[in-house]
């Protein structure tokens, strides 16, 4: 089984299986596989803050020099069991992969809003699958077919998380803490974090009978090149706005919380 076989139908919710190049279900709904290996569930058109090929590309450059090892080392130390795992707005599928690669014998879905990083994901790991999705609208995944959800600097939709997974299944969130890329922040002027996400997180899920499982603060120093400053602020939010260049190097600060919480 792949994680294509977990999905269901966008417009009838039905369960959806392989007929020759498509996913198609009982009420006669058809989805092609495209040719990179990844499926269009999203049903419309790419809102325009979806990841950009450019973004994808310096995420994939940034990622590769290993700067947020530390962060995806401390979700893989998670994934235990987990034989069925979800990340949502996976971008390129850097932690889904390092995560299916800690347990060898998981199957993985990568969703996305953008084509793009589908495009990227479909091609990330043997045992990764991808389709096009909007984590706001809802996910085309059956109900209780996952073991475990990974939503790493992405939008949260805490129902149709729990509705995904299966009893006892769990879910990891990566949260920036205020004084994370703090220095390059102020810098370049770029986005503001909260300093209360992790709490905010914590207080919101237990009101709806999440379980908090634990966390780990992932925190250090970064030395960043000119071009790893560059690819870290080309490859998230801040690409869509004003800031400045980042074309020089900087020492900056790294500082996520790494959460996990059990399905209500």
């Amino acid at each position: 089984m792949s994680g294509l076989d977990w999905t269901r139908c966008p417009h009838c919710s039905l369960p959806l299986g392989r007929v020759e190049g498509s996913l198609r279900c009982a009420a006669g709904h058809g989805y092609d596989v495209a040719r990179q290996g990844y499926v269009n569930l999203l049903g419309r058109a790419a809102p325009a803050n979806a990841d950009t090929p450019a973004m994808l590309e310096a995420r994939a450059s940034f990622l590769a020099t290993g700067r947020y090892r530390p962060i995806a080392d401390a979700i893989d130390s998670r994934v235990g069991d987990a034989r069925r795992i979800v990340e949502v707005g996976a971008g390129t599928g850097w932690y889904l992969a390092r995560a299916l690669d800690a347990s060898p014998a998981a199957e993985g879905l990568a969703t996305d809003v953008s084509v793009a990083a589908a495009k990227r994901c479909a091609r990330a790991h043997p045992r990764m699958d991808a389709v096009v999705a909007d984590t706001w609208v809802g996910l085309p995944v059956q109900d209780g077919a996952v073991d475990l959800v990974l939503c790493v600097f992405a939008p949260r939709n805490a129902a149709d998380f729990a509705r995904i997974l299966a009893p006892g299944g769990r879910l990891v969130v990566v949260v920036p803490r205020a004084g994370h890329l703090a220095e390059l922040r102020e810098r370049d002027g770029l986005l503001e974090v909260a300093d209360d996400k992790a709490d905010a997180l914590v207080a919101s899920l237990g009101d709806a009978g999440w379980a908090h499982l634990g966390g780990e603060r992932v925190s250090g120093s970064m030395d960043l090149t000119a071009r790893e400053a560059a690819d870290l602020v080309g490859m998230g939010p801040n690409a869509f706005h004003e800031h400045g260049d980042a074309a020089a190097p900087i020492t900056t600060t790294l500082d996520v919380d790494v959460l996990e919480f059990a399905r209500p």
